[in-house]
């Protein structure tokens, strides 16, 4: 077990280690020899810049990108899944089996439709472009909704007792009782954000709004010589996840249980 741990691990623990290492060392040290530096890293943040590679820029937009995504997703599906766990209104089974039909649809498939909407709004190569395609998601509507309808609805009568609009009972009353799949939602939808490479590489040319999992793969292709800074911009493409993965495991292990069910 533990040996397939350290396969596993072996390719993270290569890149990290190459990201210190000048360049020319990389492939001519054992892996924990040679000179360490940080000058990869530096690189990346004062001299890829010269090159048409703003690393710092692409951080900032994987960031922006990624929160907005993630803060749309939690709130749609907070008010979407309160809909269709609590309220009955026409047409809810309808959509119930919609929203499972685009769960199991390869989202490959809606790739050539979603860009020649995006070219016909006119948001090729911006920001918008990377966002409004997935400002809700099916599964954590789904996920949320199963999960509210576990909650007993004497809050939410205790709530309207109190004049408490549906806007309160979502977000003072649903969200703080079911934190576990507000967590869960959130967790997955960053990582899945942060991750996304073809979405962005297909509506993004600007390297100014590039995110950094695009810029990195541009960067490897057109400057494969600079090894050295492309492992370490592949660190800090890395670093958010692992730190998440660390602080929330015990969500990412509820949320992969709950997925698996």
């Amino acid at each position: 077990m533990y040996g397939l741990a350290l396969t596993w691990l072996y390719p993270y623990i290569w890149m990290i280690m190459a990201s210190l290492k000048p360049t020319p060392e990389i492939y001519h040290t054992d892996l924990f020899s040679g000179s360490f530096t940080l000058e990869n890293y530096q690189f990346l943040f004062e001299s890829a810049e010269k090159l048409n590679r703003p690393f710092l820029k692409s951080l900032f937009n994987s960031f922006f990108v990624t929160l907005t995504v993630t803060a749309s997703v939690v709130m749609t599906s907070a008010f979407i899944g309160y809909a269709m766990a609590k309220i009955d209104f026409r047409g809810r089974r309808q959509m119930n089996d919609f929203i499972l039909f685009q769960m199991v649809v390869p989202g490959m498939m809606l790739i050539i439709p979603q860009f020649i909407l995006i070219k016909q709004l006119g948001l090729i190569n911006s920001y918008s472009a990377m966002i409004l395609p997935v400002l809700m998601s099916g599964w954590g509507i789904f996920m949320v909704a199963q999960t509210f309808r576990g909650t007993p609805n004497d809050y939410i009568d205790a709530a309207k007792l109190d004049r408490a609009s549906l806007k309160q009972i979502i977000l003072n009353v649903m969200l703080p009782l079911n934190k576990a799949i507000v967590a869960i939602v959130a967790l997955f939808t960053f990582t899945g954000t942060w991750d996304n490479f073809m979405w962005p590489l297909i509506v993004i040319s600007d390297v100014d709004k590039m995110p950094l999992s695009v810029l990195l793969a541009t960067f490897s292709k057109q400057y494969g010589i600079y090894v050295g800074p492309v492992m370490a911009g592949s660190v800090l493409q890395a670093l958010p996840l692992i730190i998440l993965f660390i602080t929330f495991r015990r969500y990412f292990l509820q949320g992969m249980s709950l997925s698996l069910k």
